[in-house]
């Protein structure tokens, strides 16, 4: 049975604890990192998860339950429908595009995130959050099957984004990573081994102000989490408690003008490209404004696996 950990304020200082649908059940043990948890906890948070939660949910203040630092590894374009709708074909793709976010972004899943006031074009992406368990610091064959021994648990994360920091700059890495950037939680799912076969039959929505925006499967990423963990390691090192944000469906703020308008904006001075790229982009009523609302949740149909739902304010 999936097991989720929640991170809450308790007079002052950082308590865990396991949800159940009646309440929330403390752990007993300190753990001041998420990587403390991971190595530590195992015991602890079993135990809680068949006592009697004396704790109401709603009666909390929820922190991340990832904590930093951390390393935070993205995966770009990785879902079928989002590819197409960026203009590139899914079947053709042959390589895995990585970037990384500051661990700055991090933030609570109920909250506020204040827009830079320099941003004007700030987009949403729902993605499916993997936290790491085990250390990797040589490269490793992944295979579905051995998931489990490197992935602590999973968890909704949403990676905003300041498209015009990000495109324009080329600016990935501070386009994304500005406070608040990443709502990560409510809480960290832990799988039981053969949970872990249900991670396709994930179901991503996002809402803004009601409204769906985003929707789609797991099942239609185009890189696998297998053979994702085995490419990072060939060039980066990973601890516990480290995130990879697997890609985000279609349906963000974004639109790529299509392949013959994209061909002749190219061949305009660099100034000019990016000018008429803004003015475009600002006419999108979809971009995130002060007082809109997001929720965003990630769980099977039949709510045997569900991640939690989010609501963060934009300020």
């Amino acid at each position: 049975m999936a097991i989720n950990i929640v991170r809450y304020e308790d007079d002052g200082r950082a308590r865990w604890g396991v949800v159940r649908s009646e309440g929330v059940a403390p752990l007993e043990g300190d753990y001041p990192t998420t990587a403390a948890l991971i190595v530590n906890g195992a015991a602890d948070w079993r135990a809680a998860a068949a006592a009697a939660p004396p704790l109401a949910l709603s009666d909390l203040r929820l922190l991340a339950p990832v904590t930093t630092p951390c390393r935070i590894f993205c995966q770009g374009a990785n879902y079928r429908q989002h590819m197409i709708e960026s203009g590139l074909d899914p079947d053709e793709k042959t390589f895995n595009m990585f970037f990384t976010k500051s661990d700055a972004s991090i933030a609570p899943a109920v909250g506020c995130t204040k827009r830079p006031s320099h941003v004007a074009l700030l987009d949403y992406e729902i993605e499916l959050a993997l936290i790491f368990g085990h250390t990797i610091d040589a490269p490793v064959t992944v295979t579905a099957a051995d998931l489990p021994r490197y992935v602590f648990a999973i968890a909704v994360a949403n990676d905003l984004s300041a498209r015009d920091v990000q495109l324009p700059q080329t600016q990935f890495f501070k386009g994304k990573s500005y406070c608040g950037f990443l709502p990560i939680g409510p809480w960290l799912t832990v799988l039981d081994p053969d949970d872990f076969a249900a991670i396709d039959r994930l179901d991503l929505h996002l809402a803004v102000n009601g409204e769906t925006r985003q929707r789609d499967s797991v099942v239609n990423l185009v890189f696998k989490p297998a053979e994702t963990i085995s490419e990072l390691s060939t060039f980066a090192n990973v601890s516990p408690g480290d995130v990879l944000l697997t890609g985000t469906p279609s349906g963000c703020a974004l639109r790529v003008p299509p392949p013959a308008v994209r061909r002749i904006m190219q061949l305009l001075p660099e100034r000019r490209f990016w000018s008429l790229f803004r003015t475009s982009q600002s006419k999108r009523r979809e971009y995130l404004q002060e007082g809109d609302r997001i929720e965003a949740s990630i769980r099977t149909a039949d709510a045997r696996i569900d991640l939690g739902l989010q609501h963060t304010l934009i300020e």
